[in-house]
């Protein structure tokens, strides 16, 4: 495809309206759901729908064709679920119209064999004539939460946020959008590149990277045509946006199967680490890693440095999070005399008088803000992970849940150790928001019981709350490798 139009990707993620090719009054498909989605998440804009039968679905009514669309009609962006072979006469309609993007949800091309190829390559050619940004084709959809759009043939449709999602599967972004919406860390923008046979994965990260809606790139991609240009594209995204990547088809069994899915070209899996090193880009082994990276870095600041607090209130949970920030490329700090002495004077003197800073269970009101502080204000602490909270709400649920509930000062009890743990938790983002460290909150009950008063409030402070310590530990070891990649670059062009 030629070069895209600055307005381009406006039309995709901010469109004034809407159009709907190939809608159907069958609840089962694609055209029904799509329209469903638009109209039902809070889109604003003009929604308008075509299909041969005409008549009216879901309250919009329908043309026949593109050129009956009423005269004054403001569309930007069509999302196609039409078959392939309607598809060039469609686009080029559409085009007349003044639609400047195209979303195609229509198989049978590049992934079908040597005859979709062509179709797919006659498409291509096609948009970039009419001067179209055409995003598919094979594609589930594109969202874009500060235009409320729902523009997806699945669900869900994630909270607001800072993650831009860009995938060569569709059913990943359902997965990072899923996620979106158990940890309650949002999504700016998604979209399904498809067999990204127009509108590839790096061009969706570079306008990710100038879009003051996103601070994070994360993205999913099966293989890569043009590997040095990609590489080149990315680093230039990553001196200033935090990219995430996970790949599929890393093993030979993969790679078959990515060939299958969207007709991707393996890709070395040594060559792809060594590009992503070199590039910036902070590589994830899984899914849930790659979500979670990104959480971290949309709502956590960049680490100075490697060194890290633990405080934890108890010793095991402290003794395995050493263990993994012993295996990453973080430090644990040891702590130094004035802050070991600080600390003495708020605990007693079974505390472990070391780091992981192990509370024993001498911990007070109001001990956990105060170590929280004194440990993330020192200038030879880079970030801070915390352990343990919900502990108390977890007791105070079983509880209320009891036959003795709610007598016997159980009523009390139970709503003071709640109000703890929320206290705690909103402690923890309001001590990194004043040092600008990032301190990362984790806990089973993040799984477990995500109404426990502690997780709930972690969510509810915009930060995720970490299912275990070495996931947090994972995280934070990315956020750390980004910032140091920056770093270097910095100084290097300042030589």
């Amino acid at each position: 495809m030629g070069t895209i139009a600055p307005d381009a990707f406006q039309a995709l993620f901010e469109p004034r309206g809407v159009l709907v090719a190939g809608v159907s009054g069958h609840p089962g498909k694609f055209g029904f759901v799509a329209l469903h989605n638009i109209i039902t998440q809070g889109y604003a804009g003009t929604v308008y729908g075509t299909n041969l039968e005409g008549g009216e679905v879901l309250g919009v009514q329908m043309v026949t064709s593109v050129e009956d669309l009423p005269a004054d009609a403001v569309i930007d962006l069509v999302f196609v679920c039409t078959p392939a072979s309607a598809n060039v006469g469609l686009l080029r309609a559409c085009a007349a119209r003044g639609v400047r993007a195209a979303f195609v949800t229509s198989g049978g091309y590049g992934e079908a064999g040597p005859e979709g190829k062509a179709a797919e390559a006659e498409l291509v050619q096609l948009a970039d004539e009419l001067g179209l940004l055409l995003v598919g084709p094979n594609g589930q959809g594109v969202v874009s939460t500060p235009a409320s759009l729902c523009a997806q043939i699945v669900a869900p449709f994630p909270p607001p946020g800072a993650i831009g999602i860009a995938s060569q599967s569709g059913n990943f972004v359902s997965s990072f959008q899923n996620l979106a919406v158990s940890s309650g860390v949002g999504v700016s923008r998604a979209v399904s590149a498809g067999n990204a046979a127009a509108v590839t994965v790096a061009d969706l990260l570079e306008s990710y990277a100038g879009d003051s809606a996103t601070r994070v790139g994360l993205a999913y991609v099966e293989g890569i045509e043009h590997g040095r240009e990609f590489y080149e594209r990315v680093r230039a995204v990553t001196a200033t946006m935090p990219v995430v990547v996970v790949k599929g088809g890393a093993t030979g069994g993969g790679a078959r199967a990515a060939s299958s899915h969207t007709g991707a070209l393996a890709t070395d899996d040594r060559v792809f680490d060594g590009m992503c090193h070199q590039a910036g880009v902070c590589r994830a082994a899984t899914i849930e890693e790659a979500f979670e990276a990104a959480a971290t870095f949309a709502t956590q600041p960049l680490p100075r440095g490697p060194r890290v607090g633990v405080v934890t209130t108890a010793g095991g949970w402290g003794v395995v999070t050493a263990d993994a920030i012993s295996r990453s490329d973080l430090e644990l700090v040891e702590l130094p005399p004035d802050l070991l002495a600080r600390i003495d004077e708020l605990l007693p003197p079974r505390w472990s008088r070391n780091n992981p800073i192990d509370m024993a269970g001498g911990e007070t009101r109001d001990t956990i803000p105060a170590v929280l502080e004194l440990v993330a204000s020192h200038d030879d602490v880079d970030a801070v992970i915390y352990l343990g909270l919900g502990i108390q709400s977890n007791q105070a649920r079983l509880m209320r849940d009891g036959r003795f509930f709610p007598d016997h000062g159980l009523e009390r009890i139970v709503a003071y150790h709640e109000r703890q743990d929320a206290r705690f938790a909103q402690a923890a983002a309001d001590v990194s928001a004043a040092t600008g460290k990032p301190v990362l909150t984790a806990t089973e009950l993040a799984v477990t019981d995500p109404t426990n008063a502690g997780p709930a409030a972690v969510r509810a402070s915009g930060r995720l709350c970490y299912p275990s310590s070495n996931r947090a530990v994972t995280a934070l070891a990315h956020l750390w490798r980004h910032a140091r990649h920056r770093q270097l670059r910095h100084e290097g062009s300042a030589a």
